[in-house]
């Protein structure tokens, strides 16, 4: 086994960059997200491996994003959620928020 290389692997979706280690094993090549460690992949070539390494991730991505939603729609559903959208609403009545774009702007005014 050849020593194992570090690839970044952009997510052209969300512009986040993901460490691919990949390495040559044999007459083929093995590799895996470290990120997402239930991405690993085998190919015939470097090139094959890394093309699959980014649908892996992709998929892998989408069914975290997915899994994230139906536990946020449960947790809404089950009332989870509720006693934070009621702190929020006593602290809007009570004149305890900010204006976020406010925020921002004076943030901004003192970069």
């Amino acid at each position: 086994m050849e020593k194992i290389r570090t690839v970044k692997i952009q997510n052209p979706e969300y512009g986040d960059t993901y460490t691919a280690h990949i390495q040559k094993n044999g007459n083929g090549w093995i590799g895996r997200i470290r990120e997402v460690p239930e991405v690993s992949c085998e190919q015939n070539t470097q090139g094959a491996l890394l093309k699959a390494l980014k649908n892996e991730l992709h998929a892998a991505l989408i069914a975290r994003a997915d899994a994230w939603d139906k536990e946020i729609e449960a947790d809404i559903k089950a009332g989870r959620l509720d006693p934070l959208g009621d702190k929020a609403l006593e602290d809007l009545r009570a004149d305890r928020c900010k204006d976020l774009f406010s925020v921002i702007e004076n943030k901004t005014k003192l970069s």
